[in-house]
């Protein structure tokens, strides 16, 4: 049994939750953490995880949308964090990718949340793209945990992120024929990663071009399998346990 650690499971995406849901759970992938990134998709967060009994939560404010969150979008974070399917405070993080001009307020808000993960002691949820430094700069003046998403960084900073306590999100990237990211996760032990699709995003090979879903998450972990040498009753296992050291579910 898998669990998907990170999706985006919105009606803006599918026309019916209960077929991904039921789709993933024939695939044996059994839990979900749903990911917000805006006030809107937190509430959905909310609302989902009420539904589903094997659904969880995680709530924060995306980098993306740093130029248009409000304070009253960080209290609502902070006013469910104590929800007891809320296991995590996310996705936050920075993204330099598309620009760097909001640098400084991008910084502002993560470290507002990570202080807020802080004080609640909750795990975080970091999305870091082409902002590596700045990241662990951040994340060094907070004493928190977690997953970093969609890691796709060089084994050093990968090193560097074990270190600090963090677990490695690892998803359909792997699987890209372009992706040197295969060599990397062979040299760390896979203690050390859990699972996860970002669906809608990210489909891994070979349904690249088509909207990912959770179940898509045992392509993944059969990939890992040939890279580990291992079975898939082996990772289910390791990756559990891991899950159960970060997140309370």
């Amino acid at each position: 049994m898998f669990t998907d650690t990170h999706c985006h499971i919105f009606n803006e995406y599918y026309d019916n939750i209960n077929d991904v849901i039921k789709d993933a759970s024939n695939n044996y992938i059994t839990r979900y953490i749903n990911n917000g990134t805006d006030l809107k998709s937190n509430q959905e967060v909310l609302e989902l995880i009420n539904k589903f009994p094997n659904m969880y939560g995680a709530i924060g404010i995306h980098p993306e949308v740093v130029d248009a969150y409000n304070k009253n979008d960080l209290l609502f974070i902070k006013d469910n964090l104590t929800n007891n399917k809320v296991v995590a405070l996310g996705e936050i993080g920075l993204d330099y990718h598309y620009t760097k001009e909001n640098k400084e307020e991008q910084i502002k808000l993560f470290e507002a949340q990570l202080s807020l993960a802080q004080d609640y002691n909750i795990p975080v949820i970091i999305h870091s793209r082409e902002a590596t430094q700045d990241t662990i700069n951040c994340l060094k003046k907070y004493h928190v945990k977690g997953v970093i998403h969609s890691f796709s960084g060089s084994l050093e900073t990968a090193k560097i992120y074990i270190k600090m306590g963090f677990l490695l999100g690892i998803n359909g990237v792997i699987t890209f024929k372009n992706s040197n990211l295969k060599d990397i996760i062979k040299q760390i032990p896979p203690e050390n990663i859990v699972l996860e699709t970002d669906s809608p995003y990210l489909t891994p090979e070979p349904y690249r071009g088509t909207k990912n879903e959770p179940k898509r998450v045992l392509e993944i972990a059969k990939f890992l399998c040939t890279i580990y040498k291992i079975s898939l009753e082996e990772l289910s296992e390791i990756t559990n346990k891991n899950i159960k050291r970060i997140f309370d579910i």
